[in-house]
């Protein structure tokens, strides 16, 4: 018997790395997971690795009409949600303070702020009583990296949403909580960096190595499941105690 028998699951940005990890642990512990991606071809990809189970609809989580025709497939193919994961996020680290750009600011805060909540507020008339939404947020919120500034400020405001969003959701038992990953070292972002940098990063993580895409997800499922039915508006840091010592 699965974790996750019998539920629904959205997961944004499950085409690669951490989210579709998540899609494919979620699935083996029973659920139907509906994942979202801006590339057809890698959402294609994503959707043969999981294998059954799945839908994937081709969505951009800061455009509303993408998130409104994932939600009208969503209630189309099984007419109700169990479990959220805004996964989809991102930014440019590599920008201080004197070299941003309007557009840096406008695209990491369409896709990580505007994004995730209304990913979230989109999913609410199809969520069931007593469901559990997960918000994607990252350790930069809880640091200082040069660079990460805008991008920083985006993921403080997700881990924000989740304290606010379980009060405004606890007389409906939904659960709301964020997830911090520090450096995982198995995703597009740190594929392309340095050795230089790899082992700069490394030096920073206590446990002495980067992080995978699969002990992220293993934390998502602890946040969806009922193992974690008496918690909620908590930022669950995985980052290998990076942030915090």
């Amino acid at each position: 018997m699965g974790k996750l028998d019998g539920k629904v699951a959205v997961i944004t940005g499950g085409s690669s790395g951490m989210a579709l990890e998540t899609a494919k642990l979620f699935v083996a512990e029973g659920a139907y997971v509906f994942i979202t991606g801006r590339r057809q071809d890698a959402l294609d990809a994503a959707v043969q690795a999981i294998g059954r189970n799945v839908t994937g609809v081709r969505a951009d989580s800061a455009d509303l009409a993408d998130l409104d025709r994932l939600y009208e497939t969503v209630k189309s193919e099984k007419g109700h949600i169990d479990i959220v994961f805004a996964s989809a996020g991102g930014g440019d680290v590599t920008k201080p303070i004197g070299s941003i750009s309007e557009q840096l600011v406008d695209d990491t805060l369409n896709l990580n702020v505007r994004g995730t909540l209304f990913t979230v507020q989109k999913a609410l008339p199809l969520m069931r009583d007593g469901g559990s939404i997960i918000l994607n947020a990252s350790n930069a919120h809880l640091k200082g990296y040069a660079g990460a500034s805008v991008y920083a400020a985006a993921k403080a405001a997700v881990r924000s949403f989740a304290r606010s969003w379980a009060s405004d959701l606890k007389d409906r038992r939904i659960r709301v909580n964020s997830i911090s990953p520090g450096a995982i070292g198995d995703t597009a972002a740190f594929a392309a960096i340095p050795k230089e940098a790899t082992d700069f990063f490394v030096s920073l993580v206590p446990l002495g190595r980067f992080g995978l895409s699969t002990e992220i997800a293993a934390a998502v499922l602890y946040l969806a499941s009922d193992d974690s039915r008496f918690t909620t508006a908590i930022d669950l840091v995985v980052d290998g105690g990076m942030s915090q010592v």
